[in-house]
C-alpha cells in the first residue's frame, strides 16, 4: 500500500509526491508525479483527507480519477472526519440532506475502501459503498491510560444521541462507571440553556466527558457546570473531532484536560490539550 497524503498532518508512509493549485477560476487541481507507480502490480493507493471544507473533499475526488488514468486498480479513501455527518437528518422543510450528497459524490468515484473514524451517527456508514468504520474505543482507552491517577474515573454521555456508543465503548473497555446526561433547551427559541445529569451525587469522581464532535463547546461547557453542581471531581473532555470554531482557550476554564485527534485539529498541543495522532496503520 501506497499513501496519497492530500493533508500533512495526516502522513504515513510510504508517500506519493503531487502539487496541487488552484485555476483562476477557482477550481482545485492535483497533479501526481509521474512513474512513481510500480508496473505491473500496480499496488493500491489509500488516499488520507484531512476533510475541513468541500474543496478539500472535491481534491480527491481528482486525485481518484487521477490515480485510475494511472493505472491504480483499488484506490482507498482514509477520511477519518466526514464533512455533513451532522446534517444527518432534514429537520425543517427545504433543507437538503447534506450527508446524502457528500456521500453520493464519494460513492461515484468508486473507491474500493472509504474509511471513517468515530461517523457521529449510523447513517453515515450506511450511506457510504464499501464503508469501514472505526470506532473510538481505542482512542479513549488511550485517553483512560493517561489519566493514572483519575479517582474512580467515571465516563460521560453528554446526550441522548450519544447513550448507545458509550454503553458499547463502557462494554469494550470493561468499565462499569457511566452516567447518562442531556441538553436543556429552551422550547420556545431552540437555544441551549442547561444540562441535565442523571445522578444524584457524583461524590467527588473524577469524569471523562465523550464525544464525537466539539464545534463551539458550548454544550460542554455547560455540561460542566452541570457535573460539578453534583459534586464531580476533575473533569476531562475527550472528542473525536475537535472543530473548536470557537478556540479551544475557552474550555480551557472549564476541563483539566482536553483530548482530540489530527481528524480535522491542526493547532497544537498545550499543557490542557491532547491531539493524538493518528498512527500510521490508519487506526486507533
Amino acid at each position: 500500500m501506497k499513501y496519497l497524503n492530500l493533508s500533512p498532518t495526516l502522513s504515513p508512509q510510504p508517500a506519493i509526491p503531487y502539487e496541487t493549485f488552484v485555476f483562476n477560476g477557482g477550481e482545485p487541481h492535483i497533479k501526481i508525479a509521474p512513474n512513481v507507480l510500480e508496473t505491473p502490480d500496480r499496488a493500491p493507493v489509500c488516499i488520507t483527507l484531512q476533510a475541513r471544507s468541500s474543496n478539500d473533499v472535491l481534491l480527491a475526488l481528482l486525485a481518484c480519477e487521477a490515480l485510475k488514468r494511472m493505472g491504480v486498480r483499488e484506490a482507498e479513501l482514509f477520511i477519518p472526519y466526514f464533512p455533513a455527518a451532522r446534517q444527518d437528518r432534514v429537520m425543517v422543510p427545504g433543507e437538503p440532506l447534506s450527508v446524502k450528497v457528500y456521500a453520493g459524490l464519494i460513492n461515484a468515484a468508486g473507491f474500493s475502501r472509504v474509511t471513517v473514524f468515530d461517523a457521529h451517527s449510523e447513517v453515515t456508514p450506511a450511506l457510504l459503498d464499501r464503508c469501514q468504520a472505526v470506532n473510538n474505543h481505542r482512542f479513549i482507552g488511550q485517553i483512560i491510560a493517561e489519566l493514572p491517577d483519575a479517582k474512580d474515573l467515571t465516563l460521560v454521555a453528554p446526550d441522548a444521541g450519544s447513550a448507545k456508543k458509550i454503553h458499547h465503548l463502557a462494554g469494550a473497555l470493561n468499565w462499569d462507571r457511566v452516567v447518562q446526561c442531556d441538553k436543556v433547551r429552551d422550547v420556545n427559541t431552540g437555544q441551549l440553556s442547561g444540562a441535565q445529569v442523571f445522578a444524584d451525587d457524583l461524590a467527588g469522581a473524577d469524569c471523562l466527558i465523550v464525544d464525537d464532535i466539539c464545534d463551539g463547546g458550548g454544550t460542554f461547557i455547560a455540561l460542566a457546570a452541570a457535573l460539578r453542581a453534583k459534586n464531580a471531581g476533575r473533569l476531562n473532555l475527550a472528542v473525536s473531532h475537535g472543530i473548536f470554531s470557537k478556540g479551544t482557550e475557552v474550555l480551557a476554564a472549564h476541563f483539566d484536560r482536553v483530548f482530540t485527534t489530527n481528524s480535522f485539529f491542526n493547532g497544537v498541543e498545550t499543557t490542557q490539550v491532547r491531539v493524538m495522532q493518528f498512527e500510521s496503520t490508519l487506526s486507533f
